[in-house]
């Protein structure tokens, strides 16, 4: 994969229901990050030979035919699994043209597992844009873990957003991520909602008032809001929805492992009860 292109929106299509998803949302966040696109397909794994269906998962006709004729096999050999990997790349390519995207798109055709290649990709990109659902063995909460880069989840059907909630809860990885939004073009244009769920103390509203002033001062339009609630992910939910916020933003699991075994992982439970896109920002980038 010596074609990886530095600074990167890596689009991976491991997931034939999100395809068209997680095309919409790399050329929305390419323009915004004036970065190129690279489309990545990992072949799957020996205990995922069984045939994927990639028929009909971006709306073009071309070479449909032979991806049909791919998903009508119980099992796919080595070869045939390649060659499903080189039409959905082409597929891939002829679909943001169509979208009439102007910036550059090559491909990744990598011959290894997803995480494998994320693990290369994403020490060299800006944003990794994945599915909601994995065809890999990891789970998309495993997967957001090991990552060193952004990662902006989508669901079946992406709406280019423009308002955010960036859940704030003043650790190190949420002012990591507030440094990021203070200087990325990619939320540049949305109105940002704050959100800290916790006490109504000094503490917070301190780290609150100072957070909220930095989105201010770097030209970001934003609201911010201090929520007394147990429940951070129903608090969280129950904001979003209600102001009709078009994506969540937060720190990716910034909790200690401790606090995770005796209390469970908000960002889980975020990634598994959010419709909207979400975007994460790793622990230790």
């Amino acid at each position: 994969m010596s074609n990886l292109k530095p600074d990167s929106v890596i689009a991976c299509l491991d997931c034939p229901d999100h395809v068209q998803a997680v095309l919409d949302a790399s050329m929305w966040a390419a323009v915004r990050l004036q970065a190129p696109i690279g489309l990545l397909y990992s072949v799957p794994s020996l205990q995922q030979k069984a045939a994927i269906n990639y028929s009909g998962c971006l709306n073009i006709d071309d070479e449909s035919a032979l991806l049909e004729e791919f998903t009508t096999k119980e099992h796919l050999s080595n070869s045939e699994l390649k060659a499903q990997g080189k039409l959905l790349l082409y597929q891939a390519t002829a679909y943001c043209g169509q979208q009439h995207y102007k910036r550059p798109v090559y491909t990744l055709h990598r011959h290894e597992p997803l995480v494998e290649s994320l693990d290369y990709v994403d020490e060299k990109s800006q944003l990794v844009v994945i599915g909601h659902h994995l065809t890999c063995k990891l789970t998309l909460s495993e997967l957001v873990r090991l990552s060193q880069c952004p990662v902006l989840v989508t669901h079946v059907h992406f709406l280019a957003p423009t308002t955010a909630l960036f859940a704030f809860d003043n650790r190190p990885t949420s002012h990591k991520m507030l440094k990021w939004l203070c200087k990325t073009p990619l939320v540049r244009a949305l109105t940002i909602h704050i959100v800290m769920i916790g006490k109504e103390n000094a503490t917070n509203c301190d780290a609150l008032r100072e957070a909220y002033a930095r989105l201010k001062q770097a030209g970001i339009n934003c609201k911010k809001a201090l929520i007394e609630s147990r429940d951070v992910c129903a608090a969280l939910n129950h904001y979003q929805n209600e102001h009709h916020l078009g994506m969540l933003m937060s720190g990716a699991f910034g909790q200690s492992r401790l606090r995770e075994l005796l209390q469970g992982s908000d960002t889980k439970k975020l990634l598994g009860s959010t419709k909207t896109p979400y975007l994460l920002f790793p622990k230790d980038l």
